[in-house]
């Protein structure tokens, strides 16, 4: 199973994330099965749909009336340190409208963790990631990527797009916490990593998106999430409850999650 981004935008052939089996030795090795089951989404007040739960078998997973750790996934290759603080990632790009909802709950207690970093990036709709669309690994670019705060009841916001996809994985948004830095100059500094892992989208919603523009413009094949050796590795347990904004999907949709974690883990192991 590749991580390999299409190459509409020149991007390069880039290292595989792995599959079912995630490496132990490397810095950032992720543990692949810290809890297995989803989070209480439904007993914080997170609704899902008939039609998702349909579509998605696993979604009723996310229904559990437990908090439990939300498995960690790997981090990819795409990566990069810029820990940029805002809530508009877009920087114009072309796509579905996305507002995400992250809310973030202590695994054991379910307490919202409030000031908790939460860090995302994804590709754009034609697959390409920002920082290696020249090639390098270098910030030469920085659309879709960003970090906010949680605010008193454990809830991060961003205003993105809804992601395309690449040779060999589902659609998913890759996601980082960091607990206990600052922010400064619109930075956050310091801290460290307490989960990584990856969020999905209901297939029914990512048929169609496929159909519309510039979605339609990605000849690459798609994987599908039951297909993604990734997403059937705890994958479920973040599968996005969607709501549409209206009756037209390309005005955009609202995706909620809840990340019940451990604020005092260094699963990736820096400190």
């Amino acid at each position: 199973m590749t991580d390999t981004p299409h190459h509409n935008a020149k991007q390069p052939q880039r290292g595989a994330e792995p599959t079912d089996v995630l490496p132990g030795a490397t810095r950032r090795s992720v543990i692949a099965t810290l809890g297995g089951a989803a989070l209480g989404v439904a007993a914080l007040g997170v609704a899902t749909t008939q039609a998702t739960a349909a579509a998605e078998p696993d979604a009723g997973l996310q229904a559990a009336a437990a908090c439990i750790l939300t498995p960690e996934q790997t981090e990819g290759p795409y990566y990069l340190d810029l820990e940029t603080v805002r809530e508009n990632i877009t920087e114009g790009k072309a796509g579905v409208p996305l507002t995400l909802r992250v809310t973030v709950v202590h695994a054991t207690s379910c307490a919202p963790l409030p000031d908790t970093a939460v860090d995302i990036w994804h590709c754009d709709a034609l697959g390409a990631y920002s920082g290696y669309v020249a090639g390098g690994s270098t910030p030469d670019t920085t659309f879709l990527r960003g970090v906010q705060l949680t605010d008193s009841a454990g809830v991060a916001e961003f205003t993105t797009i809804y992601p395309g996809w690449y040779v060999g994985r589902a659609l998913h948004i890759h996601v980082k916490t960091h607990v206990g830095g600052t922010v400064s100059n619109g930075t956050y500094h310091g801290g460290h990593v307490s989960h990584t892992g990856q969020l999905y989208f209901p297939e029914t919603y990512n048929t169609k998106v496929a159909a519309l523009s510039p979605y339609r413009n990605n000849t690459a094949t798609r994987t599908l999430n039951a297909r993604d050796g990734i997403y059937r590795n705890g994958g479920s347990s973040t599968l996005l409850t969607l709501t549409q904004a209206g009756s037209d999907l390309g005005k955009g949709v609202t995706g909620t999650v809840v990340l019940g974690i451990n604020p005092a883990a260094t699963p990736d192991g820096r400190p």
